[in-house]
């Protein structure tokens, strides 16, 4: 167990050294953080949190920086994150309420997410299969072409065209967009897929193969998982600023380029759990030198995907938390105000 005192000199150890990246000195910590110890106090409680894994000296003539095992319990002994800011609580809502449909909202949101934190962002576009149906258009293009249109509860969009066998009549259409929509509206893809699957038995006879075929296209496009791998990255030049490219940098920006990676980098993080993985306690070993804080977003405990920040293990943990946990929460209420 590490008492008071000596987390007191581990924390400044780690603000010092993510603020200055260089190696903290017990001098350095006396005269920045008025620990109300002398120097050879600290010294000694350095040697002890050395002994204990939680601090290393990277060469003899150094002082000493945080390890994986001393983040960690920076990290979890976090009483209380660091509030944002007025000016930043006011550019999440400006930024985001400006968003004009799903894409811009995950566009925007890895652009704020990696200028509030200076971290690589990662936003993960909303899981397909975890949406519900908004609402189904039918528009008839020619009597025998039809645009299906699928809205749903995430914002997204997705257009089909359906080619039919024989004309269909304005009345017969609009009678399918009902059933179309009772059948669907408002419930969970897998099962609003399965209802209109059975639909087709319970229309008109005239009407049964028109709705054959736009069931099909609409069972297909609820089908279409390719979405569930799309993320969106932002802030890769914020990797210029670490010195540490060998290590850190060179395997991350490969990273960068494969989304199964990035997808797993992020988890299954719950809607409210702020998940942080420091080094070594990430999915790949070529990434130990990298950090992940991220959470879960969607409205009302309904998680839709994952967002966060990756970076060096040197990071501002408390500002990334806050502002993780911030655009999350926000992104979650425009998507839920979205969805009434």
């Amino acid at each position: 167990m590490v008492d008071d005192r000596k987390l007191d000199v581990l924390r400044a150890i780690v603000e010092d050294y993510v603020a200055t990246e260089e190696p903290v000195g017990s001098k350095a910590l006396v005269e920045r953080h008025g620990l109300g110890v002398s120097p050879a106090t600290v010294r000694n409680d350095m040697a002890a949190l050395e002994d204990e894994g939680y601090i290393h000296q990277p060469h003899t003539s150094a002082g000493r920086v945080p390890t994986d095992k001393g983040y960690r319990l920076f990290v979890d002994k976090l009483a209380t994150l660091k509030p944002m800011s007025a000016a930043e609580r006011r550019a999440i809502a400006t930024l985001l309420d400006g968003a004009v449909d799903l894409d811009d909202v995950v566009q925007r949101s890895v652009r704020l997410l990696s200028q509030l934190t200076r971290q690589v962002a990662i936003v993960q576009y909303p899981t397909l299969s975890r949406s519900t149906v908004r609402h189904i258009e039918l528009v008839s293009l020619t009597p025998t072409r039809v645009m299906v249109i699928l809205i749903l509860s995430t914002g997204r969009v997705e257009q089909r065209l359906v080619e039919l066998d024989a004309p269909v009549v304005d009345s017969d259409l609009a009678e399918l967009r009902v059933a179309v929509n009772q059948a669907s509206a408002g419930v969970q893809i897998a099962a609003a897929a399965a209802a209109l699957g059975d639909l087709p038995d319970g229309v008109r006879p005239e009407q049964a193969d028109s709705a054959r075929a736009i069931v099909g296209v609409l069972t297909e496009a609820m089908s279409d998982h390719r979405s569930d791998e799309r993320i969106a990255v932002g802030g890769t030049a914020n990797l210029a600023r670490y010195g540490d490219f060998e290590t850190a940098v060179r395997p991350l920006l490969e990273a960068l380029e494969e989304h199964v990676v990035l997808l797993k980098l992020l988890g299954e993080s719950g809607t409210d759990a702020l998940t942080v993985r420091i080094g070594h306690e990430g999915p790949y070993s070529e990434l130990a030198a990298t950090s992940v804080v991220a959470t879960g977003y969607g409205p009302q405990e309904f998680h839709l995907g994952s967002l966060g920040v990756v970076g060096p293990t040197r990071m501002d943990y408390p500002g990334s938390m806050a502002a993780v946990r911030a655009v999350a929460r926000y992104v979650s209420r425009i998507l839920d105000e979205g969805n009434q």
